[in-house]
């Protein structure tokens, strides 16, 4: 018997995938009950609105309704996902606003935005746990090598994403970086600490410098500021560290 004329499984389901993402402009696979794909097209579209609307809450709170809706049609309309996974769908979202969306009404500071939300979303669902980690005793964070939490990320700004809501919507950079800790600590809660240029600098320093005990990334900012009172840097430097010490942003100390 000759089957032929019988579509190809696989032509089926792309044609079913098309429908689901943009039923506007692709017809639905023939021989399937327009009341049971409508069923598909809203558990679909529920699940990633849905999603989107928990993991970017500040950012669809600046949206009409008629406007948040068309973004995320147009999000699985025009953003091919690389994850079937539905927690990582958040960096997917985050893509699809860099690479794809190009709308003048957007806010400025729509991409700013939509990744410092999913970055605390990510440092929620992270799996690594700080527990393990054993911390040299006494903890001394000018003599030894301060441990910074692979929880902890720097990140740095033009908006100030983290005062951003309905009732502040700046509409040009502020005029110096925003440079923020975005951490979770040991008790999975996760926090923000706003800082400046020199504490963001030493944690990088600490971060990419896997032996570089306290004083010596605190010596090597000195030289980058080419500040004439050294003293002055490590003193401050040192409360600094115990800042970030209490907020598990640093976890410990080991020895160097």
């Amino acid at each position: 018997m000759n089957n032929s004329s019988k579509p190809d499984f696989r032509d089926t389901q792309y044609a079913f995938a098309r429908h689901i993402r943009d039923p506007q402009t692709h017809a639905a696979p023939a021989g399937i009950e327009d009341r049971r794909m409508g069923i598909y097209r809203e558990l679909f579209y529920n699940n990633i609105e849905g999603f989107c609307s928990s993991n970017f809450p500040i950012l669809k709170s600046l949206y009409t309704e008629n406007r948040w809706h068309t973004m995320i049609r147009q999000f699985m309309v025009q953003h091919q996902c690389h994850t079937p996974y539905f927690p990582k769908f958040g960096q997917e979202f985050v893509d699809f606003l860099n690479h794809e969306r190009d709308d003048a009404d957007d806010p400025p500071f729509l991409l700013e935005l939509a990744h410092h939300e999913w970055v605390e979303t990510a440092l929620a669902l992270d799996e690594t746990t700080l527990e393990s980690f054993a911390s040299v005793e006494p903890v001394d964070l000018l003599n030894h090598v301060p441990v910074v939490s692979p929880l902890a990320w720097p990140l740095q700004y033009r908006f100030p994403v983290h005062q951003i809501g309905p009732d502040f919507q700046p509409q040009e950079p502020s005029t110096q970086p925003i440079y923020l800790l975005i951490y979770r600590n040991r008790d999975d809660d996760v926090g923000f600490m706003e800082t400046n240029p020199v504490t963001f600098r030493l944690v990088q320093i600490l971060q990419t410098n896997n032996g570089c005990t306290g004083r010596a990334a605190l010596d090597q900012i000195v030289v980058e500021m080419n500040h004439p009172q050294p003293e002055v840097v490590i003193n401050g430097g040192y409360d600094t560290l115990v800042q970030l010490l209490q907020r598990d942003i640093i976890l410990g100390t080991r020895a160097p």
